[in-house]
């Protein structure tokens, strides 16, 4: 069994989506993963719970339920048992705290919050914003208030890590009334990775975040890329919704805004065909039939020119915004890749960094070849720029900002 060291606190980390709810139980400071699971396919004919302990993550070690689980209440059941059963075999020690990561936290969350009705409320009233995200969150939240009602719960918002990006940045230019009446405006999103990423590559630097330039590329079937000056973000390539910026896996990325209209009016489309296409439809998928990097790739190699064109809109798209961040930045201190993509498609990360030499970043592609397990440089050694990949870990960071609020709370009361 991997008991946690006894000083540290047990933080649980919920990941509640539409059909799924993936979970990890870290213990900190020490930052040992104790279990970790996922209950798939909720409400549907193939439910299951799999879980891992911390001694393997390899699937064949998981150990797996398929009772029918119908709802989120259930799920988070399933969830309890299982923790229950690791806990009692720690000496019976309680969570210290929950964790849930939400998507949108609007204008209104900019920090971790400790959640009680009036905040649950608040999330649900931001929907309008997130409608695939923030009701399946709240879900989560509804449930584990339910079943862990001593247990004090935290939301840590994906938006919170871009509230420093100024005005003249996240503002549109549209009528200022739809955004003092609606809220439109640029909010960016995977701002827990970022956040993770920025944090990494200084203390591999070995230099403060507060004095670093960056730019860090969360490249995965959702892709974003984010400008941050002396360690706080001032700009990021998603916007109102996580469809603009970069090309992904399955959206559109920047367009003209005017495609829609057109295409709705052209096709006698509804507006739910249109964002449906532009979300699920587009991207990679549009371009090349599939999502899937590694058969991009795979095709482009044997001679297929519509792999070979997507993967080229794909990576110039890259290379256009790190040239525009550079600008943004003056001075750059690092570029970082993570995510599933960043992390593991050595090809992508040479092909995005092609002409960027002028700006000082090179890859070395010998180094650029070999895997990376938690954190490595990839740039030419002595290279101006240092080109690093960082392993993502949003739960670790999110566990991290739970306990720091808590304990903020802690010390300030005393």
């Amino acid at each position: 069994m991997n008991q946690a060291p006894s000083g540290d606190d047990l933080i649980l980390v919920i990941n509640s989506g539409s059909s799924s709810i993936k979970y990890r139980l870290l213990a900190l400071p020490s930052e040992r993963v104790i279990l970790h699971g996922v209950v798939d396919d909720i409400g549907g004919p193939r439910s299951r719970h799999v879980w891992h302990s911390a001694e393997s993550t390899e699937q064949s070690a998981a150990t797996e339920s398929s009772q029918p689980i119908s709802n989120h209440y259930q799920a988070l059941a399933a969830i309890l048992w299982t923790l229950e059963k690791w806990l009692n075999a720690d000496d019976g020690r309680p969570l210290s705290a929950i964790g849930h990561r939400v998507v949108h936290g609007g204008e209104r969350f900019v920090e971790p919050s400790l959640i009680d009705r009036t905040v649950v409320a608040a999330i649900e009233n931001l929907s309008v914003l997130a409608p695939l995200h923030n009701p399946s969150n709240v879900l989560g939240i509804r449930a584990c208030m339910e079943l862990f009602p001593a247990i004090p719960q935290v939301a840590v918002f994906d938006t919170a890590f871009h509230r420093t990006i100024p005005d003249y940045a996240y503002r549109y230019a549209i009528p200022d009334v739809w955004y003092r009446d609606y809220g439109v405006r640029r909010y960016g999103f995977h701002g827990t990775s970022h956040r993770y990423v920025a944090q990494k590559a200084a203390e591999f630097l070995r230099r403060p975040l507060s004095e670093l330039n960056l730019i860090t590329l969360h490249l995965g079937n959702g892709a974003s890329i984010s400008a941050i000056e002396n360690g706080v973000c001032v700009d990021t390539s998603m916007g109102f919704t996580p469809l603009e910026g970069l090309i992904m896996g399955s959206r559109c990325g920047d367009i003209d805004a005017s495609i829609p209209l057109f295409v709705q009016q052209a096709g006698r489309l509804s507006p739910e065909a249109v964002h449906e296409i532009l979300n699920h439809q587009a991207g990679l998928k549009g371009l090349a039939g599939t999502n899937d990097i590694r058969a991009l790739l795979s095709r482009s190699r044997q001679g297929d020119e519509v792999a070979g064109l997507a993967l080229a809109a794909y990576v110039y798209r890259v290379r256009k915004y790190v040239g525009a961040y550079s600008a943004v930045l003056g001075r750059l201190d690092g570029i970082v890749f993570t995510g599933g993509v960043g992390e593991n498609a050595s090809e992508i990360r040479r092909r995005c960094c092609r002409k960027l030499e002028n700006l000082g970043i090179t890859i070395d592609d010998e180094r650029n070849a070999r895997l990376v397990d938690s954190m490595a440089s990839v740039g030419i050694v002595g290279g101006a720029v240092p080109v690093l990949v960082i392993r993502t870990n949003e739960e670790l960071q999110i566990a991290h900002e739970v306990r720091g609020l808590l304990r903020g709370i802690h010390t300030h009361k005393a």
